[in-house]
């Protein structure tokens, strides 16, 4: 209830005297600081309205000597602003005292019937609904504000008739149609023709839930004919007395074509591998079967030779055979150094690169330079890190002993701050890296490099040889190099 003490300011317009002094009097019993001005015409009313900041309440009588009716009632709510107006109206206008609050009035007294406790509460009710329909209607306007200027393109569809009940410039803008298009068609109308009856059923169901949230992902059609992916997300709401769904649509077409291609790569990278690792399994194989096999079927074949007791050249044929066999065991293990190690607990990072290094340079064909440089004591490498480390300077060293027609090879590896750094260069022949820079192999190094949130680098240009740089950050406790 409002405060008996505060100052209320009140218009009452109202030809009567006598029935203006017992108003006055019923609001002075509730509140002697009350201030009541009266206005005796509807032209004097009119007057007051357009001279005098709002009113805290207004009370209009319905029979004035210039004016009464419908129209008096409109002029005055809307001249009233944001004061609440209270008709007083007699028995005979009892149905038009009712209709007029659909013209604005805060409520209707019959004269007859009116007290000082009655005429106070309409008042104080009256003040207090016009307040929250003051702060509702701010509320609507910063909501509606927040609609028109989001970025994101929204718009509010009717859930029965499924027609465009509003939308936003972001989405005026995004789909090619303009307002007028919007609300003279409905949501069916950007979408494919073949998910019109998923979108029905999408709708109804959602009808039928008794959550009001929806998030999913669609198609929509432009005004120009492209088909877009969409993230919907909608919340039901009451507009303007419709229920009524609310939409913000985010246009994911670019991101999905970025995954798909991004997909794509990774599963031709993984096809690229699978197919390089089997042809090194075949290339091994073949070296086995060609090359160990005969070596041991050979000495198997001297062994045989020794059958006879009375042979003199029985021991010359178990020299023999033995030499084969070392030479078998030797092909063996250059193979086995062709592979990574199974695990980096035994040997050191350094160790493994020494010993791939020696098995490609069995002939001393090539100048080969190592260094490994330890900055900090306090770095570990994975396991992991060092094996990829070691596949990436095997794919390397393949690629220069196929293609660079190089004599010397530099291999260096450092780790500081945090970051281990290794350095493969070839003095060969080079290549030009626009053309060069898709082949599966430089890929495969790429790819795995990225694996550790790492970095590749590769410098190259014809007759200069190729430079490659791979950094990798790593963890602070300790390093096996």
């Amino acid at each position: 209830m409002l405060n008996s003490d505060k100052e209320l300011f009140i218009l009452v317009i109202e030809d009567n005297a006598g029935d203006f002094v017992l108003i006055e009097d019923y609001l002075k019993e509730y509140n002697p600081s009350a201030i009541v001005q009266q206005a005796g015409t509807f032209a004097r009313a009119k007057e007051l309205l357009s001279a005098t900041s709002p009113y805290d309440a207004i009370l209009l009588d319905l029979s004035l000597p210039d004016g009464s009716g419908e129209d008096v009632v409109k002029e005055i709510v809307l001249m009233a602003s944001s004061s609440p107006v209270i008709v007083l109206t007699g028995y005979l206008d009892r149905k038009f005292g009712i209709r007029t609050l659909s013209m604005g009035i805060s409520d209707y007294l019959f004269k007859e019937e009116v007290n000082a406790s009655q005429l106070y509460k309409s008042i104080d009710y009256s003040m207090e609904r016009k307040r929250i329909g003051e702060r509702l209607r701010e509320s609507e306007e910063k909501y509606r504000n927040l609609f028109h200027l989001s970025p994101m393109p929204m718009w509010v569809f009717d859930s029965d008739t499924l027609k465009f009940l509003d939308v936003n410039e972001a989405a005026i803008r995004h789909y090619g149609y303009n307002r007028e298009e919007f609300l003279a068609s409905n949501i069916i109308q950007i979408r494919p023709k073949e998910d019109a009856e998923m979108v029905k059923e999408i709708v109804l169901n959602n009808k039928r839930k008794t959550s009001i949230f929806y998030k999913g992902l669609v198609r929509h059609t432009k005004k120009n004919g492209d088909i877009i992916f969409v993230k919907v997300e909608s919340n039901k709401i009451n507009f303007d007395g419709k229920d009524a769904r609310l939409i913000l649509a985010t246009d994911v077409t670019e991101t999905l074509k970025v995954e798909k291609a991004l997909k794509m790569q990774d599963q031709e990278i993984t096809k690229a591998i699978i197919k390089a690792q089997e042809k090194e399994r075949f290339q091994i194989g073949g070296e086995l079967h060609d090359n160990v096999n005969q070596i041991l079927a050979t000495a198997q074949l001297a062994l045989g030779m020794t059958n006879n007791p009375s042979s003199s050249q029985a021991e010359v044929w178990i020299d023999k055979s033995k030499e084969y066999i070392k030479l078998a065991m030797a092909e063996i293990r250059r193979l086995s150094h062709s592979l990574a190690p199974a695990s980096f607990q035994e040997n050191s990072l350094k160790e493994a690169f020494d010993t791939l290094l020696y098995s490609i340079n069995v002939n001393n064909k090539y100048e080969i330079i190592a260094s490994y440089n330890q900055f900090s004591d306090t770095i570990d490498v994975s396991n992991d890190i060092q094996l990829n480390l070691f596949r990436i300077l095997q794919e390397q060293l393949k690629n220069i002993l196929k293609y660079s027609n190089a004599t010397r090879i530099e291999i260096s590896v450092k780790m500081e701050h945090g970051r281990i750094t290794m350095r493969i260069f070839d003095n060969g022949k080079g290549f030009d890296i626009d053309r060069v820079k898709r082949g599966i192999g430089l890929r495969n190094i790429k790819k795995r490099t990225e694996l550790f949130m790492g970095t590749c680098k590769i410098h190259s240009s014809i007759g200069n040889g190729c430079e490659i740089i791979i950094e990798i950050p790593v963890s602070e406790y300790g390093t096996h190099l």
